[in-house]
């Protein structure tokens, strides 16, 4: 089966408590080559934690465009791996092995794959 880690960390202004020093990009270099490795890493990113942009349209059809991130948002989305195993509990291994888990959280999405005729 198909899963998201969606790797979280707390907002640069958040008053959550953190170690002192996150993952390093070594410590996520190396979780890379893991899952590469175990053969399971169908995909990863990590993403600008600066910048994003929301789309919504409204019942009219009016396209709203708003810039961010947001300043309520308690968590950034910063990088995600989408990988290929078994089941819920091999991806959960996975998202505790991930560097991100020690200073934010990984959250874990199952794909879905709709059933093709």
């Amino acid at each position: 089966m198909k899963y998201l880690l969606l790797i979280n960390t707390a907002s640069p202004d958040s008053t959550e408590e953190r170690p002192a020093e996150g993952p390093t990009v070594e410590d996520f270099m190396a979780f890379d080559k893991a899952v590469s490795d175990a053969g399971v890493k169908l995909d990863g990113n990590a993403l600008d934690v600066s910048t994003a942009t929301t789309v919504r349209v409204r019942v009219n059809g009016e396209r709203v465009v708003t810039d961010g991130p947001f300043a309520e948002t308690r968590e950034i989305v910063g990088g995600y791996y989408l990988i290929d195993v078994p089941d819920l509990d091999a991806a959960l291994d996975w998202a505790a092995r991930c560097p991100g888990a020690r200073y934010g959280t990984v959250e874990v999405r199952t794909v879905w794959e709709p059933v093709r005729p």
